[in-house]
């Protein structure tokens, strides 16, 4: 798959509401969930609070089941908040690419269940 700007990503979002759209790591069709680019988990710890401005929280991007639970399978929540808080380095990572790219080659069921 060729490179991506963050341009061609409308997922961004501080809905956390079940949607519709392209996934943009795997680009299936599919519902799509919300991912936090920074974990619940850690906001409340000083490091966070000292280097991330208070809208972090919110922002996020809507993707799909399987390349979420992808993403937490790869990475823990302290990893991913420090780490991968873009979409940008979700993207670069090559061990994520790899899950991305398996994904991709996934029937989507209609029955998907959102959780």
């Amino acid at each position: 798959m060729g490179s991506r700007s963050p341009t061609e990503f409308n997922s961004i979002s501080n809905s956390r509401r079940l949607k519709q759209g392209t996934c943009p790591f795997c680009q299936r069709q599919v519902s799509l969930t919300f991912h936090p680019l920074t974990p619940k988990k850690v906001h409340g710890r000083p490091y966070f609070k000292k280097n991330f401005s208070k809208a972090m929280p919110n922002q996020g991007v809507d993707i799909c089941r399987l390349c979420h639970r992808g993403i937490h399978r790869h990475y823990d929540e302290m990893v991913l908040a420090k780490l991968f808080n873009s979409l940008e380095v979700l993207l670069a990572d090559g061990a994520l690419r790899q899950h991305f790219d398996w994904v991709a080659k996934q029937k989507v069921r209609s029955h998907q269940h959102p959780c």
